[in-house]
């Protein structure tokens, strides 16, 4: 399976750079610049969470069938402290069910400093039902149906 064939708008959108996905553990990058800063101009805890949430999720896709996605459940974070310049999240599977994954990550800044730590549980899924549409992951040179 290729994690980095995954297309969202919003990890595009984000900057989020997703620089290695195997065996249950992965490793993503963010260059921080003006849009992810708070009022205190240091990265977003919102910004953090997504850095999070993408290398969490990555890491349980990365042993997963090709074809199968994850949905987070629920995950909690811990901020140590604030983050400026580069952002490196690392994922990594700590179980795996039929159905679920549990994983562990952090977000460290370009000295290796920790910025922040998580614990998720992510379900495997083929398709998303959304109401009454179901919904395919789109991958790379998919057209997106904008």
């Amino acid at each position: 399976m290729n994690a980095l064939s995954i297309r969202s708008g919003f990890i595009d959108h984000m900057g989020i750079e997703l620089l290695r996905a195997e065996n249950g553990e992965s490793e993503v990058r963010l260059a921080l610049s003006s849009q992810h800063l708070n009022s205190w101009e240091v990265m977003h805890g919102g910004v953090t969470m997504a850095l999070l949430d993408v290398a969490l999720s990555t890491a349980s896709r990365s042993v997963a069938p090709h074809g199968t996605g994850v949905v987070t459940i629920e995950m909690k974070t811990s901020f140590m402290q604030p983050g400026s310049g580069e952002m490196r999240a690392f994922g990594r599977l700590l179980h795996r069910s039929t159905t679920m994954a549990y994983c562990e990550g952090e977000v460290r800044d370009a000295k290796g400093k920790l910025v922040a730590k998580a614990m998720g549980t992510f379900k495997y899924l083929r398709r998303l039902a959304v109401g009454r549409e179901v919904h395919e992951q789109r991958h790379h040179g998919e057209p997106s149906g904008d």
